[in-house]
């Protein structure tokens, strides 16, 4: 199989996580909602995924460097594909909880191994644009995810079958691509790096700025997909309206991905995070003092969604930069990690606002975060750290 058609394949099931990803999310939410449970709890419990990840995370990199990347993703899918069929056999708030866990270490260990996969097989003068392409799909996918919520009333279980059916088929043509390893320098073998502390450790030094990026996403896809429709509905926003607004930014990331993935191969990552999250910061906070008014609420989130829906994909291309090969394993779990730190403190927090300060915009807290973000991308800089061989 050529790498063109195993990119695509890949590309191809990461969309479909994406997909899944932005289903659940508001999915749950309004589910548990019209089951009587509080904001808090309900944005406790959106955590469940990203819990999932976490306690995955310091698994992932032995299993990949003997494994390799095909059994992890086949694995990974299995475990999202057979959770969503699950989902309406056992409508329970423990339970769901569970398999919300499940989901979260299913789509871990399809998205590291693909991430890894992609990210060690492309070029540095390029990897801008093809990550890019990979954060593309996956928002393509995480767009597509809410508009789900329109089948509900054809009948509750019909989003969670077509998500596993969808994720099953992209699973399938998984099965035909050649399995191949994490590549092993022989000079990268003197290098002290066995002990997985050191490895992480090392990580954070050498790229502890980049990996701000998947924190900062996590938070923004946390809350503007798993409070936000709670937050709509309490400030006059039907179900329906809210279906077609939160997919917006995930469509406005479509048109700007590729081009700004592109802009920072030619300015550097490191300046083109500082600029969108401080137009990110801005948008936020005229969204806030004019959330009442439909339109403006439109372009806060297609114009937030062109910004910053490439924080993640800019992130890992800034931590691929930073970091030696043999540390990008643990980078792309890092990544991971930063990403779900965002998700579960972004749910629980902005829950939490909502429910003991009704009269603060949702916005506020996102405007807070990401100007403070913005600030460390201005002023800081890792660590140059110097991997000395034995």
């Amino acid at each position: 199989m050529s790498k063109s058609m195993r990119f695509n394949i890949l590309i191809s099931f990461v969309t479909i996580s994406g997909f899944t990803q932005g289903m659940l999310l508001p999915l749950l939410a309004i589910l548990l909602e019209d089951m009587g449970v509080s904001s808090s709890i309900n944005g406790l419990h959106a955590t469940g995924l990203y819990i999932g990840v976490l306690i995955a995370s310091p698994f992932m990199e032995k299993p990949l460097h003997r494994f390799g990347y095909k059994p992890m993703i086949v694995t990974g899918g299995a475990l999202v594909f057979i959770s969503l069929l699950l989902f309406p056999l056992f409508p329970s708030l423990f339970v769901w909880f569970i398999l919300r866990l499940a989901v979260g270490v299913g789509d871990h260990m399809l998205n590291f191994a693909t991430q890894t996969w992609i990210t060690s097989a492309t070029p540095q003068y390029k990897r801008g644009k093809i990550i890019a392409i990979y954060g593309l799909f996956f928002s393509l996918g995480f767009a597509l995810g809410p508009l789900m919520l329109k089948l509900v009333k054809v009948h509750p279980h019909l989003p969670f079958f077509l998500a596993s059916l969808s994720c099953f088929v992209a699973w399938l043509f998984v099965l035909f691509i050649q399995n191949d390893h994490v590549e092993q320098d022989e000079t990268i073998q003197t290098v002290k790096i066995q002990s997985i502390f050191i490895r992480f450790g090392l990580t954070i030094k050498l790229a502890w700025l980049s990996l701000l990026g998947p924190f900062a996403y996590g938070i923004l896809e946390a809350v503007l997909h798993g409070i936000f429709p709670l937050y709509g509905m309490r400030i006059g926003y039907s179900v329906d309206t809210i279906a077609y607004i939160i997919p917006l930014f995930s469509i406005a990331t479509l048109f700007t991905q590729v081009p700004l993935g592109t802009i920072s191969d030619k300015i550097g990552r490191k300046k083109m995070l500082a600029i969108v999250t401080s137009a990110g910061t801005i948008m936020f906070f005229i969204g806030a003092l004019f959330e009442q008014h439909f339109f403006v609420i439109i372009l806060t989130f297609i114009i937030a969604g062109g910004l910053l829906g490439s924080l993640f994909s800019m992130g890992v291309s800034f931590m691929t930069d930073s970091l030696p090969k043999q540390l990008l394993p643990a980078g792309n779990i890092m990544c991971g990690i930063s990403f779900s730190l965002g998700s579960m403190i972004g749910p629980y927090f902005g829950g939490a606002v909502i429910q003991k300060f009704p009269d603060v915009s949702l916005f506020y807290s996102l405007t807070v975060m990401l100007l403070i973000i913005a600030l460390l991308f201005i002023f800081f800089t890792p660590k140059r750290v110097q991997i000395e061989s034995t």
